[in-house]
Formats: structure tokens, C-alpha cells, sequence
């Protein structure tokens, strides 16, 4: 299996190229895909267009905070 072979090959490295390794991953795990980044976009177009037209129902702030608080 892949990941048990990186596994193994990462505990053999020094603790700064362990460092190095986490941060690269924490680095793709960052990078924006643009179709999810269009569908969000889209997504929101959307919400604001119903809320604008009065189609969703909304809730305010302060009865979330009431809820959160009980």
C-alpha cells in the first residue's frame, strides 16, 4: 500500500525535512480549485438573487445568538 511505504520512507527523514514535507501538504491543501471556486460563486449569485426577490427565509442574528446561548 502507498501510504504505509510513505509512511515509512517520511519517518526516515531529519526533523526539518519532516517540517519541510508538512508544509508543502498544508500548502496544496490551501490552493483554490477554480471550478469549486466558480460553483461557489455561482452558489452565492444565486442565494443573493432569492434573498433579494424575497424567495428565502431569513433569520436574524440575534435569534441565533439566543439559540447558541440556551
Amino acid at each position: 500500500m502507498i501510504t504505509e511505504e510513505l509512511k515509512k520512507e517520511t519517518m526516515k527523514l531529519n526533523p526539518i525535512d519532516k517540517v519541510h514535507l508538512v508544509e508543502m501538504i498544508l500548502q496544496s491543501l490551501n490552493e483554490i480549485d477554480p471550478e469549486i471556486e466558480k460553483a461557489w460563486v455561482a452558489e452565492s449569485e444565486t442565494r443573493y438573487g432569492d434573498y433579494k426577490a424575497g424567495k428565502s427565509q431569513t433569520v436574524s442574528f440575534d435569534s441565533i445568538k439566543k439559540r447558541l446561548n440556551k
